[in-house]
């Protein structure tokens, strides 16, 4: 408000002392630009527009160019938050620009409403330059105008330039801050918030732009239409008046009794010179009336008496001129002849809109000696309407634009930037990643918004914050006790298949090592792209955890078969086989337990499917390809290899190279190839595992 009452005082005073040296520059433009150059768009244009009402004191036309000057402002604020106005050439620019427009603009308010400049020696200078050139004078006008702008603007600007070389940065930064609700945003933020609202169809800010618009307009119009009517209907009644007044004036002074010898001698007869100057003098006195007339009215006929003469037209009716009444008169007749006055009658043709009003001259008898007629045109008062309207109209485009930068620029910071950083904060909350913290960013983010409306988007706002913390806490919370409870759940489930290899004396630590194995391969199957609807964080976390459980049904399976040191017999072997559907059994009794069960279903998988084979020939149900549930596949591959390399009843440890031959010709036969593959990439992460379980590789 400080600066915008400083930048009114250098307006107000540069074009008072302008005024009073005559000089056709205003130089009330200064603060203006100033104000707009570091506070912004609509501080700018309060300051333009309270200028010129305070220059009325000394410049009554001030009011009509409110406009102009605003939209300086406006011009002003966009440029310098774009360019600097150090730069020479910018600086040229701006003012060119400026000038040019001011230049145009104003030739048309003041052609439109003065017919030519409105400064004499503006004036002068543009007859001077139309008669040199052989240029219209509107065009010289202009031409005038545009370069005693130059002149204006870029003095004007200079001194601004220098201004706002003394004002520090820091004051300018704070300056520029105020409008903010929030925390300011940068420039990358605020693109950051174009782009998300390219995401929706129509923007809050837009719909509030349309609707300032929309508004806007419906103004204009409405004090249009009511301002037309208003000024129309006082100016015809006070016309009419003017019009009856005259009528019954030169009504009073026409002898009666002569009516006759007027029309029979016209300027010869006695008294008729004299009469017809003193109408002259009443046409001329009274304001806005086109014809004063007397004539009589005989039958559908009308006898002229007088007809004043209309300068620059043709066509006066002489004493004893006869014409038919018109068609608009003809529901009157009986009142003429009964010495009524008549009136106003309104009378269109081609050429003219005009209304009439009567009133009647009666002779010594008390008879009706002939009718004095008073025309009003209608022209002449539109003429007057519109240059009214163009008035109006100037004025209110000033105040149109103060109503929308206002309406911007709170709709801007107090509803547009909240509500889009808001959204733009909860969008991380749905499109990042929900690690813990990832979440807590996202509450720092949005809590660093600080957003101050003091409306119910403020309200909204608390509220969020309030939710997202507690959701972040909740979040915590939960994740806490989600893998207390995994770690508890991994415990007992490493425990349980220990507890089930244990019984088998050659299958120390197998769980740990097909576990890491089934890591190996799954991270591999990840990182190459395969299978990528299927390969997942939570999916390969599920058959990593799942992995110890492949083997559970071997519970099922008695010692004397489980640890029989030989080659099991035909029928030995069918039991043991049905470790893998016993394993399946168990584990949906499980998930059936728990009612889900999460990762369980991939150890159910796992502990029935990880004897079939790639080609159809495995068991327990002859599954083939990829038919087979890729946790089992995986699975195989991992017990395999686990099985050749480590030590059995039955059998030494296999070298690495030829369990990985084994492997290798296994593929696309026993094995989904896929899985090999990415196995034997990891060769380094594969002898690492051998090594930390104490196995030659």
């Amino acid at each position: 408000m400080v600066l915008i009452i400083i930048g009114i005082l250098l307006n107000v005073l540069s074009a008072f002392v302008m005024n009073k040296l005559g000089l056709p520059l205003f130089f009330d433009t200064l603060g203006t630009i100033a104000v707009s150059a570091l506070c912004g768009m609509f501080p700018g244009i309060i300051t333009a527009i309270l200028t010129n009402i305070f220059c009325m004191a000394f410049n009554p036309y001030s009011m009509y160019f409110a406009f102009i000057n605003a939209s300086v402002a406006v011009f002003t604020s966009y440029y310098t938050s774009r360019y600097s106005l150090k730069k020479p050439g910018r600086f040229a620019v701006f003012v060119i620009s400026a000038s040019v427009f001011v230049g145009i603009t104003s030739s048309v308010v003041q052609w439109f409403l003065f017919k030519g400049a409105q400064h004499d020696l503006l004036a002068d200078m543009a007859n001077g330059i139309s008669e040199a050139t052989e240029i219209s004078v509107f065009n010289a006008t202009l031409i005038t105008n545009v370069f005693l702008n130059i002149l204006d603007k870029g003095m004007v600007s200079l001194v601004v330039l220098v201004l706002l070389a003394f004002i520090p940065h820091k004051f300018i930064d704070s300056v520029r801050e105020v409008d903010w609700k929030q925390r300011p945003l940068s420039e990358e933020e605020k693109a950051s918030i174009k782009q998300l609202k390219k995401k929706v169809r129509h923007s809050i800010e837009s719909r509030i732009y349309f609707t300032l618009i929309l508004v806007c307009v419906w103004i204009l119009i409405v004090v249009g239409i009511v301002g037309y009517k208003i000024f129309y209907d006082n100016e015809k009644a006070e016309k009419e008046t003017s019009a009856w007044n005259a009528a019954r004036f030169a009504a009073s002074i026409i002898d009666g009794d002569m009516i006759d010898e007027y029309i029979r001698l016209g300027e010869d007869a006695p008294g008729y010179k004299e009469t017809r100057d003193m109408m002259y003098k009443i046409w001329e006195t009274a304001g806005g009336i086109k014809y004063l007339y007397a004539h009589t009215v005989e039958g559908d006929e009308c006898v002229f008496v007088f007809d004043l003469d209309v300068p620059g037209e043709e066509g006066m009716y002489l004493p004893g001129d006869v014409e038919p009444v018109g068609e608009d008169f003809v529901p009157y007749i009986d009142d003429f002849k009964n010495g009524k006055e008549v009136g106003p009658i309104e009378v269109s043709t081609f050429f003219s809109h005009m209304f009439s009003v009567y009133t009647p001259v009666f002779d010594s008898k008390g008879n009706v000696a002939c009718y004095v007629g008073a025309d009003v045109s209608i022209d002449y008062l539109f003429n007057s309407i519109i240059e009214y309207v163009y008035k109006i109209g100037f004025i209110l485009a000033g105040f149109i634009i103060l109503f929308l930068a206002g309406g911007i620029k709170y709709t801007r910071y107090l509803t547009a930037y909240p509500i889009s950083t808001i959204t733009q904060c909860l969008d991380g909350f749905v499109n990042d990643d929900d690690s813990q913290e990832q979440l807590d960013l996202n509450v720092k983010r949005l809590r660093r918004l600080n957003i101050k409306t003091g409306d119910e988007v403020e309200r909204l706002y608390q509220t969020l914050c309030s939710m997202t913390m507690d959701q972040a806490e909740t979040l915590r919370d939960v994740r806490r006790l989600s893998e207390s409870t995994a770690l508890m759940q991994d415990g007992l489930i490493i425990t349980m298949a220990n507890m089930v290899e244990s019984r088998d004396s050659d299958t120390g630590e197998h769980v740990q090592k097909t576990a890491e194995y089934v890591r190996i391969i799954a991270e591999g199957l990840r990182d190459k792209g395969y299978y990528p609807e299927k390969m997942t964080p939570k999916f390969i976390s599920d058959v990593v955890r799942s992995a110890p459980l492949h083997d559970v049904g071997k519970i099922n399976i008695s010692d004397k078969i489980l640890n029989k040191p030989g080659k099991l017999t035909d029928e030995e072997y069918e039991i043991m086989k049905t470790h893998t559907t016993s394993g399946k059994e168990i584990i949906e009794h499980a998930i059936n337990t728990v009612q889900g069960g999460s990762y369980l279903k991939e150890a159910r998988n796992m502990a029935g499917y990880h004897h079939e084979r790639w080609d159809g020939k495995g068991y327990p149900e002859g599954l083939h390809g990829e038919v087979i549930p890729l946790a089992a596949r995986i699975m195989s591959v991992a017990d395999v290899f686990d099985a050749l390399t480590s030590r059995r009843i039955y059998k030494p440890p296999f070298p690495l190279e030829q369990a990985l031959d084994i492997l290798r010709q296994g593929a696309g036969t026993q094995f989904d190839p896929k899985c090999v593959e990415v196995f034997i990439d990891a060769l380094p992460e594969v002898k690492k595992v051998l090594r930390k379980y104490n196995q030659d590789v």
